[in-house]
């Protein structure tokens, strides 16, 4: 029995274990949407191209496996680009699946023709442009691999729809993939590792500066270990928060522009900094140079275009982190090498602990983050939007065994509410809460349809101001006070919102109210939304 190129593309999916997809059909798609009907795939209406690629970004991080999004061509597809770019940024491991306009049209600029692969080419790790029907098992077999392995990122697949409706009489699906050019090293240079476990036996300050790249890799427990056998203090970026638990003795927290004195003055007083994972861009290190000047960088990361790109490293180590930081743990074990216990004093010295001080009138963000952090599990995810509440979430959410999620390198606003769906699917017996600003809300509100489809129980946190908060802070600080294009005034009543799509809510507007308000977010089935009312002139920090 022949089978169509689109039920190659479900076939594909199917082998490849994908158990949920997120996706907004059109023309262009419509062969893989009737196919996708005899399957047990689940798939995800969202309410805008973005969203799906957010998702897919949330359900890959939450799972630890490939997110998959699929939209359709022209706007369908350039719509996504922002999630891809956010996924490439992160190095999210995803499938992007779009539709285009038929073979023989390409170039034309026929009804929703758009070059998305070449579009897409800054911020994909590959792309496929699908000429042959025959093509799709390999494309596919090879999509997944390259999104997975490596530095992990998003992979296109472009599939013009007269390639989805051709026909063939077998399709066979790849055992193995063997692709020329593309063998990321991961086991690290023996050298490289021994160089730098006789820098760190040498150190009287070291620090350890745990990034997004721990995730990815699967190294938590490894870094966990090195830590705790080493006794090296350790910061971490904003994506590498969680990769110890916050209350960890030797966990100083984040590091950078909106990030904890004691970390910053750690890495600043460090006379040798290893970095695992971490690019250290300009939000977390404003002068790298500064640093390097005066201290030794060991750089671990599986890419090596990352190491030195922001910060010279004294010692590159390329290769897989769990693997580098477990050989680099039985080289130090071997030595017993310890940090030097005044200078783990000397940093956990610096770590202030938090007194809780109270807005007047209004919510307080920083003290709800901190006991909404008390009331969730242990092994809950939070995902935060970008904006002031991104930083109240980073600085005061206390991560034990679960995951903060957010938008790191890109900053891409409207991102919690889609993830929070993509975690909650891939994770549906963990807690899951989203929290945003009312600027950031506004541009996924939409999902609040997703939400109540899938029935998903998704607590949203939304912090308002009535303001762009952390643009209306910068005005004020570098501009004078003039502020420009950043009051929300027009907005909607947001509980009235959530009303219409019959989701319970509750606003509250001082810190008195906030314990019964979580209680009722907590004890209610289903989704619930939390309005917090925050004073417009509130700070980051």
């Amino acid at each position: 029995m022949s089978v169509s190129g689109a039920e190659i593309m479900v076939k594909c999916l199917e082998k490849q274990g994908v158990k949920a997809l997120f996706g907004y059909p059109g023309a262009a798609i419509c062969p893989f949407y009737d196919a996708l009907l005899q399957s047990s795939i689940h798939h995800v209406l969202v309410r805008q191209e973005q969203n799906a690629g957010h998702a897919a970004s949330g359900y890959a991080r939450a799972s630890g496996e490939v997110g998959v999004c699929v939209v359709t061509s022209g706007p369908g597809a350039t719509n996504l680009i922002t999630a891809v770019a956010s996924a490439y940024m992160d190095s999210i491991p995803i499938v992007a699946i779009t539709g285009q306009v038929r073979s023989d049209l390409l170039g034309r600029d026929v009804f929703q023709e758009a070059d998305i692969t070449g579009a897409c080419e800054p911020f994909t790790k590959h792309s496929y442009l699908v000429k042959q029907t025959a093509d799709l098992p390999r494309v596919f077999r090879e999509a997944f691999h390259i999104a997975s392995t490596g530095r992990p990122g998003p992979v296109l697949i472009d599939v013009p729809v007269d390639v989805q409706q051709n026909r063939l009489e077998r399709a066979g699906y790849p055992d193995k993939v063997d692709i020329i050019g593309y063998k990321p090293s991961v086991s690290g240079h023996a050298v490289q590792i021994s160089r730098a476990a006789e820098a760190i036996q040498k150190a009287k300050r070291p620090v350890i500066c745990a990034g997004g790249g721990v995730f990815s890799a699967g190294a938590v427990q490894a870094l966990r270990r090195l830590v705790e056998q080493t006794g090296i203090p350790a910061v971490c970026t904003m994506m590498g928060i969680g990769a110890l638990p916050t209350a960890h003795p030797l966990n100083l927290g984040m590091l950078g522009t909106h990030g904890l004195k004691g970390a910053n003055a750690a890495i600043h007083g460090a006379d040798l900094v290893i970095l695992c994972g971490a690019r250290v861009g300009d939000r977390a290190m404003a002068a790298p140079d500064q640093v390097a000047g005066h201290a030794k960088i060991i750089h671990i990361d599986i890419d090596p275009a990352e190491i030195g790109k922001n910060m010279p490293a004294s010692i590159p180590i390329v290769g897989d982190l769990r693997l580098v930081l477990d050989k680099l743990g039985e080289t130090l074990e071997a030595a017993h090498i310890r940090c030097p216990d005044d200078w783990v004093q000397t940093c956990q010295a610096g770590r202030v602990p938090y007194t809780r001080h109270f807005s007047t009138n209004l919510v307080n963000p920083k003290a709800l983050i901190r006991l909404l952090s008390d009331r969730l599990e242990e092994d809950s995810i939070l995902v935060a939007d970008v904006g002031q509440n991104q930083i109240w979430s980073a600085n005061h959410y206390q991560v034990k065994r679960g995951r903060f999620l957010t938008s790191g390198g890109m900053g891409t606003m409207g991102y919690s509410v889609p993830a929070a769906i993509g975690a909650k699917l891939a994770c549906p017996g963990r807690q899951v809460v989203a929290v945003c600003g009312d600027g950031s809300f506004q541009m996924q509100m939409m999902e609040l349809g997703t939400l109540c489809q899938e029935g998903l129980d998704v607590k949203i946190i939304v912090m308002t101001n009535h303001r762009l908060g952390m643009v209306r802070e910068l005005q004020d600080k570098g501009y004078g006070g003039r502020q420009s294009g950043v009051n929300l005034s027009g907005s909607p009543d947001f509980i009235r919102l959530a009303a219409a799509y019959g989701i319970p809510s509750r606003r509250i507007v001082s810190d008195e109210e906030a314990p019964s308000a979580l209680e009722s977010l907590f004890s209610t089935d289903g989704p619930f939304l939390l309005e917090c009312r925050v004073d417009e002139k509130e700070p980051s920090l």
